[in-house]
């Protein structure tokens, strides 16, 4: 079963149902208990970085959070969700991350104004990606060049040791990075067609 972690902020059941559409179980939950059963979590997201944050600070999911990914059960972070990993966010403010992987969310609209890039902010459609390494699991069935789906404005830097995938974007966007058993897509796997849905299958299926 795969827990997906309700905070209020992203389309949760549009995730379910591409997990149902693959033949996986999932809930939709901030129980605990639900969360230390699930063989795997999602950490799904949409909005504001500061919003999010202060959201599960507010549940106290927090440090449960961070325990679960301490546990070593798989751990998907999406689009926002991705973010949350981090250490920091310069989103509308600074802002401390779950510390699950080193680096930091910056403005996608700073770093074009600082290179003179003349590319609409935020990022919405279909890139490529590059894949960098073929030892994390969510790139199992996917191929060089497969096109997935992102709507973001800020984006993850300083985590080079953390990249499993790159998509060009006026910028290098971090689409797939993970330490350990905590993974993160940028992009949306559930918008992202059927190399999403192979992707959510490989993270359903690690280790089994």
């Amino acid at each position: 079963m795969i827990a997906i972690i309700d905070y209020g902020v992203g389309n949760l059941f549009s995730l379910a149902r591409s997990l149902e559409y693959i033949g996986e179980k999932s809930i939709v939950t901030r129980d605990l208990n639900i969360l230390e059963e699930a063989d795997q979590i999602i950490l799904p997201g949409v909005g504001a970085f500061g919003d999010a944050i202060e959201k599960l600070e507010q549940l106290d999911l927090v440090v449960p959070i961070q325990k679960l990914a301490a546990s070593g059960k798989p751990f998907l972070g999406i689009c926002l969700g991705m973010q949350l990993l981090f250490e920091t966010s310069e989103e509308f403010g600074s802002y401390n991350g779950l510390g699950l992987i080193p680096g930091k969310i910056v403005s996608m609209t700073e770093a074009f104004q600082n290179k003179k890039i003349d590319l609409k902010v935020p990022q919405i459609g279909w890139n490529e990606l590059e894949v960098l390494t073929d030892e994390c699991p969510l790139v199992r069935d996917i191929q060089q060049g497969d096109y997935v789906y992102y709507v973001h404005s800020f984006y993850a830097a300083d985590c080079e040791e953390s990249l499993v995938a790159v998509s060009d974007y006026g910028v290098q966007v971090p689409g797939i990075v993970q330490k350990n058993n905590v993974m993160g897509t940028q992009f949306h796997p559930e918008k992202s067609g059927d190399v999403g849905l192979k992707i959510l299958k490989a993270f359903a299926e690690v280790g089994k």
